[in-house]
Parts: C-alpha cells; structure tokens; sequence
C-alpha cells in the first residue's frame, strides 16, 4: 500500500515539476508579436515595420501575385515568398536602429523599387 501511494507522489510530483518548466516557455511565446506582410508587384505590405529590441517577432508572408524574395542583410536573414503560400521567419531584433529590406527576386519592371524599412526601439 505504501509503495502505491509514493509511486502516485512521485508521478504528481514529476508532471508539476514538467509544468513549472514549461511556464516560462508558454509565457515568453505570449511575448512573440506575429507580423504579417503582403508582398506584391512592387510593395511590401506594410512597408514600415516597428519592432522592440529583444521581442522575438514572427513574419507571415505571403504573395498575392509572383514569386518575391525578403532579405533583411543587417541582421542576416532572407527567405522566399511564393504565391499561394505562407512564409514564417522569426527574429529577435538585438540592435536599435532603422533597417532596410527588400525583395531580392526579380519581379518585373519596378523591382528595383520594393523595399521597406523595419525600425527597432
């Protein structure tokens, strides 16, 4: 009987110490801002994107007509976005400062045009 009982201590107390570590995990996803933006002949949608430094941030993207590309060259991420699709790129800005992006595939007369600006606080 007395190892039935210290055998259900053990379980309840292993599943509460899993949980209290999973806290902060769920807690810092809350903290995550989702960011969604539209790519179009020859725009981002929106193309001034303001973010907190140290918040984790996860883009959404998506193209409503071509092909386009997004590269973010001062913090070293790029990644496609293709019609019909979603696109996740998350960053966690570490500087302040304002930093340009643009589509980095060729998308017709005007590409040379679609950039944005993503300002860090």
């Amino acid at each position: 009987m007395k190892t039935c009982l210290q055998r259900r201590l053990f379980v309840l107390g292993t599943a509460a110490a899993t949980l209290s570590m999973l806290v902060p995990a769920s807690a810092r996803r809350e903290q995550e801002r989702l960011v969604q933006v539209r790519a179009r002949r020859f725009t981002f949608e929106p193309d001034e994107i303001r973010l907190a430094r140290g918040m984790p941030v996860t883009f959404e993207f998506t193209s409503l007509d071509v092909p386009m590309g997004f590269n973010l060259p001062d913090f070293g991420v790029r990644s496609d976005i293709l019609p019909g699709m979603v696109t996740r790129l998350r960053l966690t800005p570490d500087r302040a400062g304002q930093f340009p992006f643009h589509c980095d595939i060729f998308c017709g007369s005007g590409h040379e045009t679609m950039s944005g600006m993503i300002v860090v606080t």
